[in-house]
């Protein structure tokens, strides 16, 4: 797999999501990432304040990640006219240590890659300005044999496109530079499942497709410490000092990975991620793990370098669809990969920002799962699919895929389990609910978080929405451990949810987390103590909620009277209009037939006006073409209604 290619299809769409971020501090640092530097890059930037910086494609050179020298002397001209203090590596250690603060408006400058022109082109510039920089080298392309060869995206590099030890040792012993590991050989995607997807080296575990199996967590483990070990070794042995960052390669990384590099003596790691959305998005913005960089490309002239860093954080106005992966699954692959097609297709005509994905099995549409779409060590898998359809979603469309998950509506395969654990109304209440696990249960947190767990080690995420099973009733028998009904036992079931979310983390560390909200509970608070469920609790607890504006399911007279309600009470609880997204329904399941996409259409009009920002609708019918995305699209479309914009000075 060529490195920059599949690095090109990582970026096209935003990067990584993460845990719940609170906008009080803005981050003490910009790290900028830059990768190849020569004279004769062509190729600029088309930037607006109404659309994001989108390359111009008639005059895109061949290596998008390449600046040419003339811009990055500009750029450092104007970083210092404009007061940004370049910073060095220490200093970003000792500050985030507790030691001296950084200066305002700090930035630290790094080069990924260990390219000759570093060396070259970068090098010279930065004793001119006496900036400090850091390079991080991946050590099998600075070893390169003399005939060895990278795939480096738009040709192959060879060993004269690396700088060489002694260049790097000369850089080093300035003291304007210090070498940082992109690792060994982890700059690249292997096989991650059985339909072939290369997914970075860091982030999966590797598929061996004759023997039909996955690495081990212990052999996952083998691999990237070897890896980590044998590139700080090497860069000790040749420059008398072993690196203390690590620059993950194309921004991914796990838990697992970062821990082993920290013990390796790599202090401080770095990801990518500006520009920096929210609600959903927030990174290591304080601490020395998961520094988010931005990267420069492709080839921004001064102008567009000055847009940029005036629009670090991006206000994502969210227009998300919730699909049922019961609909892709076929049991003939060929037709699979069809509806694969067909669901890709609607997706990328959409434009949306994300897709919450299915990530377990109910055909029948009870609302229990007794089977999931990735391997685990809990339940039967319908079908390792979730994997290729979330990887699919995330390179082709460039879309956030959020794993859709249930919270408690599980059935196990072992009766007997389900009966301890299943939920018991108390006698002569009678619940149309699916049959719920008992969350204040040991053995239920113990069953649902290897779930969980197994999720993140099968597919790398940006989120997890937590479904509408999430229901915990007034009436419902939940033994002594359980709190009573009210605020006491919403707070418990919304810690359960993000117990869930950690085990997921351990593979994406920067997980972010949205959850199903019945509108009963906004439009009568009494109704907490019925469900278990809080706007307002919900707001401080994830980092959007997903609130089920239906009026259809809720046989509203009025629908439109409805939504206005709704929206009055989410426009009047603190934060609700920046963090709710409001999910509307395609179908109306009580004739079981579609809702006209004029109707869909005409409701979203009506939240807009209202001030809505985040929309979604569920659920996406692919095959018959509900809704229709031609009729959609004016109003649903992320191009139709941009990202807002956000200065940082």
């Amino acid at each position: 797999m060529m490195r920059i290619a599949l690095c090109a299809l990582l970026l096209a769409g935003p990067c990584a999501a993460s845990a719940q971020f609170q906008w009080a501090q803005a981050p003490d640092i910009i790290v900028l990432c830059y990768h190849d530097v020569r004279d004769d890059v062509g190729g600029t930037l088309v930037a607006s304040q109404e659309a994001a910086i989108t390359p111009d494609l008639h005059n895109l050179d061949p290596d998008q990640y390449a600046t040419s020298t003339r811009n990055l002397a500009s750029q450092f001209d104007w970083l210092r006219s404009h007061g940004y203090h370049m910073v060095s590596l220490q200093q970003v250690i000792d500050a985030r240590s507790g030691g001296q603060p950084l200066p305002d408006h700090a930035v630290l400058l790094t080069f990924d890659d260990g390219l000759r022109s570093a060396y070259t082109k970068v090098f010279p510039l930065l004793k001119a300005y006496h900036y400090p920089a850091v390079v991080a080298v991946v050590g099998a392309w600075t070893s390169l044999p003399a005939d060895g060869k990278v795939a480096y995206g738009f040709r192959d590099f060879t060993r004269d496109d690396f700088a060489t030890w002694d260049e790097l040792r000369e850089m080093q012993q300035s003291g304007l530079v210090e070498i940082a590991s992109h690792t060994w050989d982890l700059h690249e995607g292997i096989i991650a499942n059985p339909q072939g997807n290369v997914i970075p080296a860091v982030i999966i575990h590797a598929y061996d497709a004759k023997a039909r199996h996955y690495e081990t967590d212990d052999e996952y483990e083998a691999r990237i410490r070897t890896d980590l070990a044998r590139n700080s070794l090497e860069i000790e042995e040749h420059l008398g000092r072993a690196p203390r960052a690590v620059m993950w390669p194309y921004g991914d990384y796990t838990q697992k990975a970062d821990s082993i590099a920290a013990s390796l003596g790599m202090t401080v790691s770095f990801t990518l991620g500006w520009p920096v959305t929210y609600p959903d998005r927030a990174y290591g913005l304080k601490g020395l793990r998961g520094i988010p960089r931005m990267v420069i490309a492709p080839n921004p002239t001064l102008g567009e370098f000055e847009w940029m860093l005036n629009h670090l954080y991006v206000r994502e106005n969210i227009r998300a669809v919730q699909v049922d992966l019961d609909y892709i699954y076929d049991p003939d692959p060929a037709q699979q990969e069809k509806n694969l097609g067909l669901l890709l297709d609607r997706i990328q005509k959409l434009n949306v920002t994300h897709v919450w994905l299915q990530a377990y099995s109910d055909p029948d549409g009870s609302g229990t799962a007794s089977a999931v779409y990735f391997p685990n060590h809990e339940l039967p898998m319908r079908a390792d699919l979730f994997s290729r359809v979330a990887w699919q979603l995330r390179t082709r469309c460039g879309v956030e895929v959020y794993a859709w998950m249930p919270v408690l509506a599980w059935r196990v395969p072992d009766a007997a389990l389900q009966q301890r654990l299943q939920i018991v109304p108390r006698a002569g209440v009678k619940d149309a609910l699916p049959a719920r696990l008992n969350p204040f249960l040991p053995e239920t947190q113990k069953l649902v978080g290897d779930l969980y767990e197994d999720l993140g080690r099968a597919a790398p995420v940006a989120g997890i929405l937590f479904s509408d099973d999430a229901v915990l009733r007034d009436t419902d028998d939940l033994g002594a451990a359980a709190p009573p009904p009210g605020p006491e036992r919403t707070r418990a079931l919304i810690e359960f949810t993000q117990q869930m979310a950690d085990h997921t983390r351990h593979w994406s560390p920067e997980l972010a987390t949205a959850r199903n909200l019945f509108a009963e509970p906004v439009l009568d608070p009494k109704a907490e103590t019925w469900f278990a469920q809080s706007l307002p609790a919900f707001l401080a607890s994830y980092n959007v909620t997903a609130l089920m504006a239906m009026p259809q399911m809720e046989n509203a007279p009025s629908g439109e009277k409805w939504l206005m309600r709704l929206v009055r009470e989410v426009e009047a609880t603190p934060e609700g209009a920046e963090q709710t997204v409001f999910e509307l329904q395609t179908v109306d399941w009580r004739k079981n037939q579609a809702i006209p996409t004029s109707l869909l259409a005409k409701q979203m009009h009506l939240l807009q006006d209202e001030g809505i920002l985040h929309l979604a609708y569920y659920p996406d019918d692919f095959a018959k073409g509900n809704p229709d995305v031609n009729r959609l699209f004016p109003v649903f479309s992320a191009a139709t209604y941009p990202t807002q914009q956000q200065q940082t000075r």
